[in-house]
């Protein structure tokens, strides 16, 4: 699923890309906000279950595990959304770039990075590093020169990419 928002002037930025094992929505358990402040879109064939408000928050009563489960999934994401911000405000677009490469690719939650998939569109790097599809074309043609990423049938990511991030 891609998240997204749309400005009053009709430019759309992707907040994340959301897969398996993911919560969508669940900024309404915290409040009755009459509207979404985000767009969910599939991007690739999936399945959704969908659990009402009141189901949601008994189950989070009543089941001590899965409401651990669920906090912790909130408070990670409300974390990596700090972490985004932060990347925002202070990386310039290259570094932004191969931090969300890096995310897409799960580095550090796997024991190797694996193929970005779905396949992301360049385009849609942009929205998420905040930039043109210009510079982020510039930025995939120099990690692929530098060994960095590879394209083979999917987006590979090396783990040398986080070389970029590091560097001051």
């Amino acid at each position: 699923m891609k998240l997204t928002v749309l400005s009053k002037q009709g430019k759309e930025a992707t907040l994340a890309l959301l897969g398996s094992d993911d919560f969508l929505g669940e900024g309404c358990i915290a409040s009755d906000q009459p509207l979404r402040l985000a767009t969910a879109t599939a991007i690739t064939d999936c399945s959704i279950l969908k659990i009402e408000k009141k189901r949601m928050l008994r189950t989070l009563h009543e089941n001590q595990e899965f409401s651990d489960l669920f906090v912790a999934y909130v408070v990670e994401r409300h974390n990596r959304t700090q972490a985004d911000l932060v990347d925002q405000l202070f990386n310039s677009s290259e570094k932004r770039l191969a931090r969300a490469l890096l995310i897409l690719s799960r580095f550090g939650k796997k024991a190797k990075p694996e193929t970005v998939t779905p396949q992301v569109s360049q385009e849609t790097l942009a929205e998420m590093v905040g930039t043109t599809r210009g510079r982020v074309n510039f930025f995939m043609n120099k990690f692929r020169k530098l060994g960095f990423i590879d394209y083979n049938g999917g987006l590979e990511v090396n783990s040398s990419l986080l070389s970029v991030v590091l560097h001051e």
